[in-house]
């Protein structure tokens, strides 16, 4: 599943090597598409556009590709780690930008669905909270995708939410031990409902990601946290968790 645009992390992205992530800190090397320049300047959406063209062209046809993530959690303010170079008017170039993207990735005929992850989404029965980039993402999305941080009771009500669009559902990002969101509890849940899931995160490596969000304030550069956050392996391919392995295998028919 090709992401080609992310309002994630570090908004200055440039040609050539990127900064190396700062030790002890999650997902800190990590930089968005379009950046903050790029975003702020319509003159560079026909290079966007190029781009688009260019990638979802080369594999329309490709049946290795499950999908397309038109744009991973769009107009993500991103406070908590880069407050002082982000736009001021993100979310509103986001939310003009979005419905563009879309249309750049259809241009291109590509016989896979196209899709927008949603996130923090409000279930209340009419929805009447869902922002206007949820709004899109939703109505432009052929399959559902969601992320879901959080307590099993929460990830299944969502997915009740989610499945009266009447079309089919895949959890893109989840699994984050120490905020509720595990293997032993979701796992289960999804094959219930007959959704897919994709965790965040498999080998401990550069990423981080095995360390916790609040790695950007407390960085664990002298100690190691009490629980992984995301990953499956350790860097020489051994189980964090063998009976994660195990339920694995278990629930997806691989033993």
């Amino acid at each position: 599943m090709f992401v080609l645009f992310d309002s994630c992390w570090d908004p200055l992205p440039h040609l050539g090597l990127q900064h190396p992530p700062i030790p002890g800190v999650h997902h800190s090397g990590w930089v968005q598409s379009p950046g903050a320049a790029a975003l702020a300047d319509p003159n560079q959406y026909p290079r966007m556009k190029s781009y688009v063209h260019g990638v979802v062209g080369a594999f329309a046809k490709d049946d290795r590709i499950l999908a397309w993530d038109v744009w991973n959690e769009p107009g993500a303010d991103n406070l908590g780690s880069y407050p002082k170079q982000e736009l001021k008017d993100k979310i509103t170039r986001v939310t003009a930008l979005l419905p563009q993207a879309f249309a750049w990735t259809r241009e291109a005929n590509p016989m896979q669905p196209l899709t927008s992850g949603v996130w923090a989404v409000d279930t209340s029965p009419d929805g009447a909270n869902l922002g206007e980039l949820q709004q899109i993402q939703l109505r432009e999305s052929d399959i559902i995708t969601f992320h879901n941080y959080t307590w099993p009771e929460y990830f299944k009500r969502q997915i009740t939410w989610l499945k009266k669009y009447n079309r089919p559902v895949i959890c893109t990002e989840y699994m984050a031990r120490s905020v509720g969101s595990t293997f032993d509890t979701v796992l289960p849940i999804a094959k219930e409902e007959r959704v897919g899931v994709i965790n965040w995160g498999f080998v401990a490596g550069k990423t981080q990601t095995y360390l916790p969000w609040d790695s950007w304030q407390h960085p664990y550069t002298l100690d190691q946290p009490s629980v992984w956050f995301h990953e499956v392996l350790h860097p020489d391919g051994s189980p964090y968790r063998q009976a994660e392995v195990n339920l694995i295998r278990l629930l997806t028919g691989a033993q």
